[in-house]
């Protein structure tokens, strides 16, 4: 019997890229899922490709954090329980730093940091309460290093980095367990979506991006990831330029940053 078997798992960002790819390889392991996003008519689609008995659709804007309490309470009692939260819902940046607007750094935090210790503080109690829960949090290799015209995103996935190695300090002893995702390039639409420093979209889907991990084998790795109760793991293509950058800043910072310093903004 699989690991994710009548477990229920909530996942932000579930319309596309990771959130919708995870929903499908959960339903097939038996999972009850809950999915969230802004679009509605984009989670209910998913809510059939992947089967509607199993799937509950909860539309949730990460901008909006007054709603987040009432969304906490819907969860719960969706299936009963919640076994695993997912953190995955965000938006990306390009821009360089002294043209991007303080707005464009607000939105960024708000959506990639914000929204994930807010939703998660609130339902840590439920968690402490049934003494067992898992958060997964999806990151970025940006969250491992810097590059050019990435500093709200990186920021805002450092940020998370640091919250919830420090969350799992706390909350160990309640068998609440925390795993960071650091995604490489994977095939999604997330660089569609980026905004610019002026706050515009990008709508430009990057080379690398669109050349990146096939999107179904990265949920495979991250439920492996899940099920392993991994603290923090690479997902992506094995031996990648982004699987090297981690291991070149943890092993080699200097030379990491002369590397950097010249990468090409895609």
């Amino acid at each position: 019997m699989s690991y994710f078997h009548n477990k229920t798992i909530w996942i932000t960002g579930a319309s596309s890229g990771i959130g919708e790819a995870m929903t499908y390889a959960l339903v097939n392991k038996g999972a009850q899922v809950i999915i969230s996003a802004r679009r509605k008519e984009e989670l209910l689609r998913v809510q059939q490709a992947a089967g509607a008995a199993k799937v509950y659709v909860l539309p949730l804007d990460l901008e909006a954090p007054d709603t987040f309490e009432a969304a906490v309470r819907q969860a719960i009692t969706a299936f009963g329980e919640i076994d695993v939260m997912v953190h995955n819902g965000g938006i990306s940046q390009r821009g360089l730093v002294k043209d991007t607007l303080p707005a464009v750094h607000r939105k960024v935090m708000e959506v990639d940091y914000f929204s994930y210790i807010e939703l998660t503080r609130l339902l840590l109690p439920h968690f402490l309460q049934q003494q067992k829960g898992h958060f997964v949090v999806i990151s970025s290799v940006m969250g491992k290093i810097g590059t050019p015209m990435r500093a709200a995103y990186a920021a805002a996935k450092h940020a998370l980095h640091g919250y919830f190695d420090c969350l799992r300090t706390e909350t160990w002893r309640d068998n609440i367990k925390i795993t960071l995702i650091t995604p490489g390039y994977i095939r999604t639409n997330v660089s569609l979506n980026a905004v610019t420093a002026s706050g515009e979209k990008l709508n430009r889907l990057g080379k690398h991006i669109g050349g990146g991990y096939d999107v179904g084998k990265t949920a495979q790795q991250i439920l492996r990831a899940i099920e392993k109760g991994k603290k923090e793991q690479y997902v992506g293509r094995p031996f990648s330029k982004e699987w090297m950058a981690i291991h070149l800043m943890r092993l080699f910072p200097s030379l990491a940053f002369r590397v950097f310093r010249t990468a090409v903004p895609d």
